[in-house]
């Protein structure tokens, strides 16, 4: 699980601050506040852990990425090439490793993760990186100016561990001293663990089809446009895999049929064949029990847009970090509303962690209510708004209660109800005034 984060100079954010992370966590705010950017910074991180070549240093991205940030200057806060880009991330891991250091093992199994990157000659250069360790925070692995260094919990200097040519920002490498290549590749292996178990889904969803063509692949997860969610669906069903619940092991699709029908978006869905044999296959749904099953293409616009969260929750592995840019985009209130407690059964019951941007006061409604109702505890929750002041972001964290109560509301946090509702009085007032007279 992250624990936090933190960003200096990254787009419009000078210094966020250390943004603590829950199981559930939820970022509101106006149209370019900064909070995509946030959730952007973990995209980041993932996309370059994948990246296949292992030389290019910090990877910003193509139109095919999860994130495509163009380049170094387009990052940098304020376009001012002269200054560095430092990121930071805190986490625990779900397979521990051991380190040996200045004849002491090690045990880990959480760190925090904190880089620097400079432009030098139009190119991305690696200032330092720091993996620090400990339940204090005590024990620092340090690299800059190619070499690896142990600062031990006295802080009484730097312990020298040998020389390490690094190909990324985050130490993976190829060159270097033994002792300096086994203290990095631990760090850098459970690095890019922690980032392949966690999914990224974009606010913009692939378009649904009359027909979907299946040829037997087992996908990792369905993309960031959602586009391979039907192949999800049946690579789950061909493997029998089946999903945690209170009523015991439940296979996939039973789970997102029930939340159709729960939402009443659905009376009922399938996935089958187009004939027997063939690889190409139709969704159906029925929205009530009278009505004739129709394919994805004939229904709502926010069904086919609201599937790929749903097979996304149940898809991945238990413990993933799911990071959700408007998962209730499209979708009647009511349905937004609902959409909390879905993600509350899979932080829950699947251990899953969910970070998401949104604009719905009906799914913090909902969450407000379930932790009056202690469905989930409020410090299994973390919730922010972030507004941008002449062009730098700031973030306040929500303060709220265990029953639910937030006692720091921003102004205007989902528009100027009042204000409208004050305005509408007053002119109905007028009207009245003017047809009395």
């Amino acid at each position: 699980m992250i624990t936090h984060i933190r960003m200096k100079n990254f787009k419009s954010w000078q210094d966020s601050g250390e943004v603590k992370l829950a199981p559930l966590t939820g970022f509101f705010g106006t149209n370019s506040s900064g909070k995509s950017s946030l959730l952007q910074m973990l995209s980041l991180l993932k996309q370059t852990a994948e990246h296949p070549d292992l030389n290019e240093v910090i990877f910003f991205g193509h139109d095919g990425s999860l994130v495509n940030l163009g380049s170094f200057r387009e990052v940098i806060h304020g376009h001012k090439a002269e200054e560095k880009l430092e990121l930071e991330f805190g986490c625990t891991i779900q397979n521990s490793f051991t380190i040996k250091v200045s004849g002491k093992a090690i045990n880990i199994d959480s760190f925090i993760f904190e880089t620097a990157i400079r432009e030098v000659n139009r190119s991305p250069v690696v200032e330092n990186f720091f993996y620090t360790v400990g339940t204090e925070a005590n024990h620092k692995i340090i690299w800059q100016d190619g070499e690896i260094r142990y600062r031990n919990p006295q802080n009484l200097g730097d312990n020298y561990l040998g020389n390490l040519r690094i190909k990324n920002f985050y130490g993976s490498s190829d060159s270097g001293t033994i002792r300096a290549l086994e203290v990095v590749q631990g760090f850098s292996f459970a690095f890019e663990k922690l980032f392949l178990h966690t999914y990224y889904l974009g606010p913009t969803r692939v378009d649904p089809r009359r027909r979907y063509n299946w040829s037997g692949d087992h996908p990792r997860h369905i993309r960031q446009w959602g586009n391979q969610t039907i192949d999800a669906l049946l690579s789950a069903r061909v493997r029998k895999l089946k999903t945690r619940h209170e009523e015991g092991e439940i296979p996939i699709e039973e789970r997102v049929s029930y939340w159709l029908q729960e939402m009443e978006l659905a009376h009922s869905f399938s996935l089958d064949w187009t004939s027997q044999g063939s690889k190409e296959y139709e969704v159906r749904i029925q929205k009530t029990s009278a009505s004739p099953p129709v394919t994805l293409v004939d229904m709502g616009y926010g069904l086919s847009q609201f599937l790929p969260v749903l097979v996304l929750c149940y898809y991945t592995p238990v413990g993933s970090t799911l990071i959700l840019e408007q998962p209730g985009i499209h979708l009647h209130p009511k349905v937004q509303s609902q959409l909390a407690d879905l993600l509350i059964e899979v932080v829950t019951e699947r251990k899953l962690q969910v970070l998401i941007e949104s604009h719905s006061e009906h799914l913090l409604n909902r969450l407000q209510r379930r932790i009056a109702e202690e469905k989930i505890s409020v410090d299994k929750t973390a919730l922010y708004f972030c507004r941008n002041d002449e062009g730098v972001s700031e973030i306040d964290e929500l303060d709220m209660d265990e029953f639910g109560n937030i006692t720091n509301w921003p102004e205007n946090f989902f528009g100027d109800e009042m204000g409208d509702l004050f305005a509408m009085t007053k002119a109905q007032r007028e009207r009245q005034k003017r047809a009395e007279s």
